[in-house]
């Protein structure tokens, strides 16, 4: 069977939105692993929008910590809390069962358990904190950097781990081939560099690139793969891990 050659296509940047936002987008799903080269476009959108809100926010007199607070959860109710879930689903799955099977459905179970809990609370202090400290040196950019890089990076799971289960969000979604992955990757470093600067970003994208290693080599240890989870967990890690890094330099 031979394989057509990859060209991104616009249409992708809509699916790109139908997979990873709530927002009302017709779509058409025939290249969801080729559309992962538009995951940044989202990020893009996506973090502009958190960033204009907590803006507005500190300017109406709610202050910087009111206003991140405001900004993110309104983010996460547009994305639809898919990469919050993925890494409550993962802290669950991945540190309360003691075999693959087991972990596998404790991350498909609904409820949410206390590593799910405590992951959550870690990573919403991280972000807030992140974000106005960052807010308030008027380093503005970082979010939208933080958000291109982070969507940049699942694709970099997708490709270099199989699936861990036959079923699911990720398998829907399918493998992509190396070159809309790279692609994806020169947009976020482009739109990063443009809102955050050459330097921070280097230093970002290399915190990216180890967080990335990190969560191959535990998904393939505790589960032989990864899931949709697994990419949203993804998700969060690096763009916290991004945030605390322009909010230190």
């Amino acid at each position: 069977m031979t394989h057509r050659p990859f060209r991104p296509q616009i249409g992708d940047i809509k699916t790109a939105f139908a997979l990873l936002t709530r927002l009302p987008v017709k779509a058409r799903f025939e290249r969801t692993a080729e559309a992962t080269w538009a995951f940044p476009i989202v990020g893009a959108a996506v973090g502009l929008g958190v960033l204009f809100i907590a803006l507005l926010g500190d300017w109406v007199g709610l202050g910087l910590g009111v206003s991140a607070v405001i900004a993110i959860v309104c983010g996460v109710i547009v994305t639809g809390a898919l990469h919050e879930d993925g890494l409550a689903d993962s802290a669950d799955g991945l540190w309360g069962g003691w075999e693959p099977a087991r972990r596998l459905a404790i991350m498909r179970d609904s409820h949410i358990g206390t590593y799910g809990v405590l992951a959550l609370i870690l990573a919403m202090t991280l972000r807030v904190s992140a974000f106005a400290t960052v807010v308030n040196t008027m380093h503005l950019g970082a979010m939208v950097a933080a958000a291109v890089l982070s969507r940049a990076a699942m694709p970099f799971v997708m490709t270099l781990l199989p699936h861990a289960r036959s079923d699911g969000l990720s398998v829907t979604t399918g493998r992509p081939t190396g070159k809309p992955v790279v692609l994806g990757a020169v947009i976020a470093l482009g739109v990063s560099v443009v809102f955050g600067g050459f330097v921070p970003t280097v230093v970002a994208a290399s915190v990216c690139a180890a967080v990335v290693w990190s969560v191959i080599k535990i998904a393939k240890a505790k589960i032989g793969g990864q899931t949709g989870d697994i990419l949203g967990a993804t998700q969060i890690l690096c763009e916290i891990s991004v945030l605390l890094v322009f909010s230190t330099l």
